[in-house]
């Protein structure tokens, strides 16, 4: 996955914009004012992602590309190293599960204006 593949998924989700918030080289998506995904877009070398406390650690476990969340919260934040040991199949997980985490947490009158089920 490059970097314009990425945004390209990710701006392609309902409700979703694209920041600068932390300056003009970190690149933040978010639902509704909230972050699913973030990365440096001068180098690309990894993502961070929302994930579920259980889930992080199992795939921390499973991959040593996948870290904990880089200047995030440990627990819910991984850090997914872009060397191509993840296949994009599983990035596109993760950046949906991510954006779902995120999605779920939002208050009901914005979910259902989403009109998502």
């Amino acid at each position: 996955m490059d970097i314009e593949s990425f945004r390209e998924y990710c701006l392609a989700k309902q409700g979703v914009t694209e920041e600068f918030p932390f300056g003009p080289e970190t690149l933040v998506f978010k639902v509704y004012g909230k972050m699913f995904a973030l990365t440096d877009i001068i180098s690309f070398e990894s993502i961070n992602l929302k994930c579920d406390p259980e889930k992080a650690i199992e795939l921390r476990e499973r991959y040593p590309a996948v870290l904990p969340g880089y200047h995030m919260n440990k627990n819910h934040w991984n850090t997914v190293m872009i060397d191509g040991s993840i296949d994009e199949r599983s990035l596109r997980e993760w950046i949906d599960d991510s954006y779902d985490l995120v999605f779920a947490s939002l208050p009901a009158s914005l979910r259902k204006s989403l009109h998502r089920p």
